[in-house]
């Protein structure tokens, strides 16, 4: 079975996954108390199936980008957990986590953020994949960028997902090019990581838990236009 764990942001996420069913999941909003929620919340998750810690032979766990303290309360929980178990670790990219949770048939692109701070977001593109289990597969570099500076940058209709303040979604509009998705999208769905990390590992992609490392992103550029 495999346990996904996701504490990039302030929204915390937990699944089990056991190949064929998404047996558990979990997510909601902490107040900065990820190291006083997260060990309690795995043990109950497990509880409330009829498991326990030693039904988990596999943990996949999102490395960012995101808060630096959040990811790392997570990414430390998932290598104590790891290495007392001997069992094997998936790293996720968060973004990608985002993206596959989305589920529309399109050609345009898909512009996928999250909150960095400061007024900034981390943001990827993405196109659909035809080929393998994930639905969207990245085709720029991750940048972190401002609203100001990413609305003007779009000469192509795309669809948005991320967290906005209400300013930020105004602004958002003002470009008719981009269609700004529901919240509902908007929330990086833990069995998402579970699959994503299940079929990573089955297909040899497991990562050594010793260097396993938050994915942060410190240099505001924009993201290229969309052309």
């Amino acid at each position: 079975m495999l346990l996904a764990i996701d504490t990039s942001t302030p929204q915390i996420g937990l699944s089990l996954y056991d190949g064929h069913k998404v047996i558990a999941e979990q997510n909601w909003f902490s107040r900065q108390m990820h190291t006083v929620e997260l060990a309690p919340a795995v043990v109950q998750l497990l509880k409330s199936c009829g498991n326990t810690i030693e039904d988990i032979d596999a943990i996949g766990v999102a490395i960012g980008p995101g808060s630096f303290t959040s990811l790392r309360v997570g990414i430390s929980f998932v290598k104590g957990l790891a290495f007392s178990r001997n069992i094997p670790v998936v790293g996720i990219n968060s973004l990608d986590i985002l993206a596959n949770g989305i589920l529309i048939d399109t050609l345009n692109p898909l512009i996928c953020t999250l909150p960095a701070g400061r007024g900034r977001h981390a943001c990827n593109q993405y196109v659909q994949n035809k080929k393998g289990k994930s639905l969207w597969r990245p085709v720029s570099e991750q940048k972190i960028i401002t609203i100001d500076e990413f609305v003007p940058s779009l000469e192509q209709q795309c669809y948005l997902c991320g967290d906005f303040s209400d300013v930020e979604r105004n602004k958002i509009n003002a470009n008719p090019l981009i269609e700004l998705l529901s919240p509902v999208f908007s929330i990086r769905r833990a069995a998402v990581l579970a699959y994503l990390s299940f079929y990573k590992l089955r297909s040899g992609g497991g990562d050594n838990a010793f260097d396993l490392s938050p994915n942060y992103l410190h240099i505001a550029n924009p993201l290229p236009d969309l052309k």
